[in-house]
């Protein structure tokens, strides 16, 4: 996996994602002022070439987010402790 772009807010996100098209967008759900929930529903209705999977990451257990993943047009979420290609494998081909 390549890491392509990174972004600190969700215009930068929007922006980045628009340009390099990724297959694969990690959104953190802590983004200081913006909610990452926010900005995975922005990104599933963009309409301008965003055809990426969004997973939803954070430094709190899923437990945490779970009722709000669940709403969310994210594939699946991965705590950041658990991050790697593995992981983001996991998800994307829906095995446990």
């Amino acid at each position: 996996m390549t890491v392509v772009g990174v972004a600190s807010s969700i215009a930068e996100a929007l922006r980045q994602a628009r340009a390099l098209r990724p297959d694969v967008i990690l959104v953190d759900i802590g983004l200081g002022d913006e909610s990452g929930f926010d900005l995975a529903r922005l990104l599933a209705r963009d309409g301008q070439g965003v055809d990426a999977e969004v997973i939803l990451i954070s430094t709190h257990a899923e437990a945490d987010y779970s009722e709000l993943t669940a709403e969310s047009p994210a594939a699946g979420f991965l705590a950041k402790s658990e991050l790697s290609a593995r992981g983001i494998s996991r998800i994307l081909d829906h095995t446990p």
